[in-house]
């Protein structure tokens, strides 16, 4: 049994014997997205630094709480924060949350970000379902020996975000009358912004959106076999022939103001998805 293994198995073993039943479904809430899980009333809260071999969130608007409760009678773990390549975790470190997920038996992972736009169709307040993502980091946590019992050696990534979430993920939000896109995602390490000649190139090799994070753990997950819907709440539009600055409180403005109509989107999404 490999280090990250032993401590993944160590953490499970913790939560499940101070909760009421192993969580089906996981949600990652992004930057300025807290409240996007709003909607769960937890029987259970663990702050990240109650939990053994779990990191601690760093960054403005990331609570660094795990929260354990059910929705229409499906156990839901939802962690309020996530770790970044960019705070000086390794690509194992930022995905070790989904192999404690793993362990518990979490079959379903809703994973959320604050992202900023690249495609010039897109308006702040918009949420992304994620399509296919590229990954720009240069890191990937399934780098080293293969965990076995986790999954194989060379997961397929052809439909990383499982297409018939995305479809549903479309419908709920088009009952809702929520305003939403679809297309890819490009994560990059961070934590500097993006250059007027890098959003260019972005755009050039097809993304639309981009940010920090979200790439890795959903890189653990699909070696974990979970399916796996990627939601991006569009917090800015970049144009690279009229570069504005993005303040991080403005973006965690138009992310808080979008979260409500993310959480009626998580909900539904968790209410709707098979848990067998």
């Amino acid at each position: 049994m490999s280090d990250d293994k032993q401590r993944a198995v160590e953490t499970a073993a913790y939560l499940r014997e101070r909760i009421p039943s192993p969580p089906r479904i996981g949600f990652l809430a992004g930057t300025g997205l807290g409240d996007s899980a709003a909607f769960l009333d937890p029987s259970v809260v663990f702050d990240y630094a109650d939990l053994p071999h779990f990191s601690r969130s760093t960054v403005q608007s990331h609570k660094g709480q795990l929260l354990l409760g059910e929705i229409a009678g499906r156990p839901v773990a939802a962690m309020l924060g996530r770790f970044h390549l960019y705070e000086g975790y390794s690509p194992q470190q930022v995905a070790f949350p989904i192999r404690v997920m793993q362990e518990l038996g979490v079959r379903t992972l809703i994973v959320s970000n604050a992202s900023g736009g690249l495609n010039p169709s897109f308006t702040p307040g918009d949420i992304m379902i994620i399509r296919d993502h590229i990954n720009l980091t240069g890191e990937n946590p399934l780098v080293g020996p293969n965990e076995d019992s986790w999954g194989i050696r060379f997961p397929d990534m052809r439909a990383a975000y499982d297409p018939d979430l995305a479809a549903l993920a479309g419908k709920i939000a088009d009952a809702a009358d929520i305003p939403w896109q679809k297309g890819i995602y490009a994560g990059l390490k961070g934590p500097s912004l993006e250059t007027p000649a890098e959003v260019r190139y972005l755009r050039t090799v097809g993304a639309d959106a981009v940010g920090f994070s979200t790439v890795g753990e959903t890189l653990a997950a699909v070696h974990a076999g979970m399916r796996v819907v990627g939601l991006s709440t569009i917090t800015n539009v970049h144009n690279p022939d009229a570069p504005a600055p993005a303040a991080l409180e403005e973006i965690l403005e138009v992310a808080a103001g979008a979260a409500p109509r993310l959480a009626i989107l998580v909900r539904s999404l968790m209410e709707a998805v098979r848990v067998d």
